[in-house]
């Protein structure tokens, strides 16, 4: 499927049921990570360091990076409420030994043993995604780890910020408008 027509789909899917998404940029979820995040999020500060470091990442290339806001998926900005599709290359291994750091109880609006098992079921699909690929601070093949980092990022640093937390829609299958249909009732829950 070319890029973006899983998004596009979902978010066509979105219109139709009168929920208008804009996409995400906010500049506290940047690409200097935690070490970008403002004092408001230090409660998350911590779990993140320790996520970065057990997925390979240099601290001193993270922190020189720029505020450069990262691309989200997409807002609902009636209700600041974060909407994040998840295609097959977000269910890697080393997104699932993320999840060994997230604080308990933390509040997360998508299950956290439903994404744990899907990483189990797609890592062997998904580790081989741009295995090869260098990012900065995570080095050569470190396209994985710096994507898991930075769903984990999101997820944390949200509700840290004082928006809702952050909903995350499983499309491995790469059809949006499934998605949407499959969750329709949680967002309209969250965004109505």
């Amino acid at each position: 499927m070319p890029a973006g027509d899983c998004e596009n789909a979902f978010l066509e899917a979105a219109r139709r049921e009168g929920v208008e998404l804009a996409r995400c940029k906010t500049p506290w979820l940047n690409q200097r990570g935690h070490f970008g995040l403002p004092d408001r999020a230090s409660k998350v500060t911590g779990p993140l360091h320790d996520i970065f470091l057990s997925l390979g990442g240099q601290a001193t290339e993270q922190a020189a990076k720029r505020t450069t806001a990262l691309p989200g998926d997409f807002i609902h900005l009636a209700t600041g409420t974060i909407i994040e599709i998840d295609e097959l290359q977000h269910f890697t291994s080393f997104r699932l030994k993320s999840f060994d750091y997230y604080p308990a109880s933390y509040p997360l609006d998508f299950e956290a043993t439903e994404y744990q098992e899907l990483c189990r079921q797609f890592a062997p699909k998904a580790d081989k995604y741009r295995q090869t690929k260098t990012a900065a601070a995570f080095g050569p093949g470190g396209r994985q780890r710096q994507r898991a980092y930075y769903d984990a990022l999101r997820d944390l640093a949200t509700p840290a910020m004082g928006h809702p937390p952050i909903i995350r829609v499983p499309a491995p299958d790469g059809h949006g408008s499934a998605a949407f249909e499959r969750n329709r009732e949680r967002i309209l829950r969250a965004v109505l």
